[in-house]
């Protein structure tokens, strides 16, 4: 076990236990600072202490141990943000899940296709996982991104109660079909053509004494992910305001922390010439944050009482359409260059400046 997979969330907790006995002031910008440090810290053990128990209990259950544990961190900060800023911060879950898609398919994707393609030339990959995985996420992006724009039921681009309770069931349902077809029916479909072996289980198995200490540690990192994130929320509002950027500029920020993670495992996948791990790990990313983030979102939002602002306008529907064809056109083959990789970073660069500079 690295050290700082246990210090980060120690030094949370102490953080927590200073702030919450007036030793220190919260709102004072060195410990803002500092807490906006130990959260991204201990979202990072978070994620390593759920790839040791996923490791340890195998597929179809890992996968699921780690989608819960990032779709846990993302529902925290998301829930802690719109209770923290009322009916301004309505969009917030959409502005997040947009942006995840935008980061995933354009931003670690181009990336992996980039590093991989220039230190390697072509890479190949299963072509039927791919395809899999794209149809999924583009039904799951239509139906919480798009469809509530085209509704009658209520004014705005929102659901009715009941319009969100049918998607939420829907996603999870499409999602949990999909972990099963990928971990169970149709396995190979998501393990590299060439040496199959490598994808198909991790080279060590942790010890029962690592995964019990790892599953406890897992629980105290992600408690402390959900009170720090409440801790941070009036910070990083007024910091976002006292900079006069749009309200979409905290879903980006929230998207990218969570994702980081798994974003960096998969550029170093691609890089070691395994690019269907590399896209199984990106892509697997995707269809968590939509398929578990918004589901659980809802049923938050139902139980407190507030709206949610899923549709997405008009220039952002133009993105997400864009990046969808131009995955199914990259991805469509089982190679790929340099060329796509660029490609999609460019879509990437112009989401991140249409955010900050609508």
């Amino acid at each position: 076990m690295p050290w700082w997979a246990w210090v980060f969330p120690a030094l949370a907790w102490a953080m927590l236990g200073a702030t919450t006995l007036g030793l220190v002031d919260a709102s004072a910008p060195l410990v803002v600072l500092l807490d906006a440090a130990l959260l991204g810290g201990t979202v990072f053990a978070a994620v390593h202490h759920a790839e040791v128990v996923a490791a340890r209990v195998g597929e179809p259950f890992g996968s699921l141990v780690l989608a819960v544990a990032v779709t846990v961190i993302e529902v925290a900060l998301i829930v802690s943000l719109i209770l923290s800023g009322g009916p301004d911060k309505a969009a917030l879950a959409r502005d997040t899940v947009f942006a995840a898609v935008m980061i995933v398919c354009n931003g670690i994707v181009g990336l992996c296709l980039l590093s991989g393609g220039a230190r390697h030339g072509e890479q190949g990959f299963q072509v039927r996982g791919a395809a899999a995985a794209l149809a999924v996420l583009a039904t799951l992006a239509t139906l919480a991104l798009v469809l509530p724009n085209h509704t009658l039921g209520k004014a705005g681009p929102v659901f009715t109660p009941a319009q969100l309770v049918f998607v939420g069931v829907v996603s999870l349902v499409l999602y949990g079909v999909f972990v099963f077809v990928q971990t169970i029916r149709h396995r190979d479909y998501f393990l590299s053509a060439a040496a199959p072996d490598e994808d198909a289980e991790p080279a060590l198995r942790p010890s029962v004494g690592v995964t019990f200490a790892s599953l406890a540690l897992l629980v105290a990192a992600l408690a402390a992910v959900v009170l720090l994130a409440k801790t941070l929320s009036p910070a990083l509002q007024a910091a976002v305001d006292a900079a006069g950027l749009p309200a979409a500029v905290v879903g980006v920020a929230i998207a990218a922390l969570v994702l980081m993670p798994e974003g960096l495992a998969a550029v170093r996948a691609a890089r070691a010439d395994r690019l269907q791990t590399s896209l199984n790990l990106a892509l697997g990313s995707a269809l968590a944050t939509i398929g578990l983030t918004i589901p659980t979102v809802a049923a938050v939002s139902l139980l407190l009482g507030f709206d949610l602002v899923l549709g997405l306008d008009a220039r952002d529907t133009v993105l997400l359409v864009l990046t969808l064809f131009v995955a199914v056109l990259t991805l469509g083959t089982g190679r790929t260059t340099v060329l796509q990789g660029a490609v999609h970073l460019v879509i990437f660069a112009v989401f991140l400046f249409l955010a900050a500079s609508p």
